[in-house]
């Protein structure tokens, strides 16, 4: 039994028989386009984020799975925040691009927690906060790290217990 991984970035819902899917796939013998389907199926929930997914292949049987991975925390906070695009600049650029409550800050670390290291709610929160500041996407208004002190004061736990 000989398995081929092909590893792939897709927009959710979108994946198409060309780069980088359809070339991997073409030598395998499998059905491209029956693959395509399965991926568009499995992450239509997705739709607009980039999403990282797996098409595990056995090259003998011709048969597929098909592993869809999260999106990245900034992707989930772009779609949050209605964003196409975070700041270009580093953590010194003043840009902000836009703004998010705190409720969505924490919708997307409870998103994240699968496939996290953090140990619970409140660090991941911090975690995603962490990215907020990195897009240039600012939380009820202020700078993402003010909340982040926040959290690690104790003000938002009401928020994040349960």
């Amino acid at each position: 039994m000989t398995k081929v991984t092909i590893p792939a970035i897709v927009e959710g819902g979108r994946a198409n028989a060309g780069p980088p899917l359809g070339p991997a796939l073409g030598p395998l013998g499998v059905n491209i386009n029956g693959i395509i389907d399965e991926i568009n199926k499995k992450t239509a929930p997705f739709a607009g984020l980039k999403v990282p997914v797996k098409v595990v292949v056995d090259k003998n049987a011709k048969t597929f799975v098909i592993e869809v991975g999260s999106p990245s925390t900034g992707e989930l906070l772009k779609k949050e925040a209605g964003v196409e695009k975070g700041k270009k600049g580093g953590a010194d650029d003043p840009k902000v691009v836009g703004n998010l409550q705190f409720e969505q800050a924490v919708k997307v670390a409870r998103m994240k927690t699968n496939g996290s290291l953090v140990r619970n709610l409140k660090n991941g929160v911090n975690e995603v906060l962490g990215t907020c500041v990195s897009l240039g996407i600012t939380v009820e208004g202020q700078d993402a790290r003010k909340v982040i002190e926040e959290v690690k004061a104790g003000k938002h736990d009401s928020q994040l217990a349960g």
